[in-house]
Formats: structure tokens, C-alpha cells, sequence
């Protein structure tokens, strides 16, 4: 007989969940220690132990949601056929949330949370999430279909994303049912 044994989270993750939850909710302005040791149920002492600043919370935020999606697309692109547009079909089913990176909206709108309030307070702490995004443009491009069907999937499925994260408008399931169609003709056609 097994026993379920749920274990608690170490406090850098109770602190890290607690600042995307005040970035979810407030945005980065509602950013303070306090809060966040408050949120994480911590001390600012034991806050400042892990992260010694606002920046280092939204370092720490950012880092976790690199090393999270580049798993996560390295997991999609495994599951795929190996082949030309193996990394297309990857990019496609995590875009239209076929991939486990992003399961249900409130893990998407916490990742887009979190990209808007570092960006919000310094541009630069995106570095690392523009590395891992150049790393899978690199593999779209050198994924065996044609130049510019793999920069029109990289841009469809980016829009996806940017519309959802500045809530600019929400595709119906005709749209995204053509979308889709369109996308995965673009990585079956290879000439």
C-alpha cells in the first residue's frame, strides 16, 4: 500500500509563487518586500536571506519561467516525430495548448504577469528569456521547412501569445481552427 506524502515547498518557492501572485494581481507597482514576505509568509529577514531586492525577486521570477519553458519546449519537441518540422509541430501544440508548458489560463496569465513586470522594471531582466526564445527561433529555422513558413509559424504563434498577454483580443475557435490549419500546412509543405 502506498502512502501520498505532499511536501511542502522550501521557502525560496513560497516567496517566488507569492510575488506571481502579486504581480498577477496587482502588477509590479504592488511589488514591495513587505508584501512579498507577507504574501510568502516569511519575514523580510527571511525574504532578504533569498532575494535582496525588488530586482532580485523579479531575477528569481524570471529565471524559474526560463528554466520552466525551455524544459517544457524541450519536452514538446521530444514528443514530436522526428523530421523536418519537428520543431514547428512543437512550437504549434504548445501555442494552442496542446503542450503541458502552459496547463490551463491561469498558468499562461501568470506567465504573462511575470513578463510584463519585469519588463515593466527593467527590460534587460528579460535577457534570459530572449536567449531561450533566439535558441528556438535557431531550431525553427534549422528545422528542415522553407525560411519563411518557419518565420510565419514563429510570428502566428507569437501573436497568439502577445494577444493574450496584452488581452488585445480572443480568438474564437473558428479563428483559431484556421489558424491551425494553416500552420500545420505550412510545415507539411516543404517546397
Amino acid at each position: 500500500m502506498s502512502t501520498l506524502t505532499t511536501t511542502t515547498p522550501d521557502a525560496r518557492t513560497r516567496i517566488l509563487d507569492a510575488v506571481e501572485r502579486i504581480v498577477v494581481a496587482r502588477g509590479v507597482g504592488g511589488l514591495t518586500l513587505e508584501a512579498a514576505a507577507r504574501e510568502a509568509g516569511v519575514s523580510k529577514g527571511g525574504l532578504l536571506y533569498h532575494f535582496g531586492s525588488k530586482e532580485a525577486l523579479l531575477t528569481g521570477l524570471i529565471d524559474r519561467l526560463t528554466t520552466f519553458m525551455s524544459g517544457e519546449y524541450d519536452a514538446g519537441v521530444a514528443r514530436q516525430p522526428e523530421g523536418p518540422g519537428r520543431a514547428a509541430r512543437a512550437q504549434i501544440a504548445w501555442a494552442f495548448g496542446e503542450a503541458d508548458c502552459f496547463p490551463g489560463e491561469d498558468r499562461h496569465d501568470r506567465a504573462a504577469a511575470v513578463f510584463l513586470a519585469a519588463f515593466h522594471h527593467d527590460p534587460a531582466l528579460l535577457d534570459p528569456m530572449r536567449a531561450v526564445l533566439a535558441r528556438m527561433k535557431a531550431e525553427l529555422l534549422a528545422d528542415g521547412i522553407p525560411h519563411g513558413h518557419a518565420m510565419a509559424i514563429l510570428t502566428a504563434t507569437d501573436g497568439l501569445f502577445m494577444a493574450h498577454l496584452f488581452g488585445l483580443y480572443r480568438p474564437t475557435e473558428a479563428d483559431l481552427a484556421a489558424l491551425r490549419a494553416t500552420l500545420d500546412g505550412l510545415v507539411e509543405a516543404r517546397s
